[in-house]
């Protein structure tokens, strides 16, 4: 059985406090801090505004990539239970969760079985692990077989391109799904009926 799910990449009030107020709500939500390449990315000041709310019991997620100082004391104050972290070493990595009194997700970019393993370096810091391909905002895919080594106590996440008719094959997968591009429209931009879609799919598994 799945752990939940996480739905990444929101950028507007309406498609959040859609999501919010959804008989099935997702376990996370992630919204895009500083990663300006992305199309999701929000900008300080819209962040603030958007994240100030009542999040009822869903965990708000901030991805972040090899953040320096500047953004992690401009973020710390928000309504954040996790940061996810792209790209930081285990020293940075445990610098920061102690820094900031945060959960961390980290992020394994995979394209090998070399690239998984490395989860054994954030044993004693991590929170969750999530196993991403290595397109980033691109969602893209990689062999999800290669996650069979992992051991089913550790808390995983997975992404990279999973569509909203993937989720019952995870059935007896004890993982988190993250969802981002296969719930977007052509323009990139958050689809409502995509998102009923998953919630209410998701609910029935």
């Amino acid at each position: 059985m799945i752990k939940g799910l996480k739905i990444c990449g929101v950028s507007d009030p309406n498609t959040l406090d859609f999501i919010l107020n959804h008989p099935h709500p997702p376990k996370f939500i992630g919204f895009i801090t500083n990663y300006e390449k992305s199309r999701r990315f929000i900008k300080y000041d819209k962040l603030q505004r958007l994240i100030n709310i009542d999040k009822k019991k869903v965990n708000f997620v901030s991805v972040l990539v090899n953040p320096d100082d500047e953004i992690l004391e401009k973020i710390k104050n928000l309504n954040f239970d996790y940061y996810q972290l792209y790209d930081v070493d285990p020293e940075r990595t445990e610098e920061i969760k102690l820094k900031y009194k945060i959960k961390i997700i980290t992020a394994i970019t995979v394209s090998g079985e070399k690239d998984v393993i490395k989860y054994k370096n954030y044993l004693k810091i991590s929170d969750i692990f999530l196993f991403d391909s290595k397109g980033y905002h691109k969602s893209e895919s990689f062999d999800h077989s290669l996650l069979d080594q992992v051991p089913d106590k550790l808390n995983k996440m997975i992404a990279g391109n999973i569509q909203v008719d993937d989720i019952p094959n995870f059935k007896y997968k004890d993982f988190i799904i993250d969802l981002s591009g296969s719930i977007e429209n052509i323009d990139g931009k958050k689809d409502i009926s995509k998102i009923d879609k998953l919630l209410n799919l998701s609910a029935k598994i």
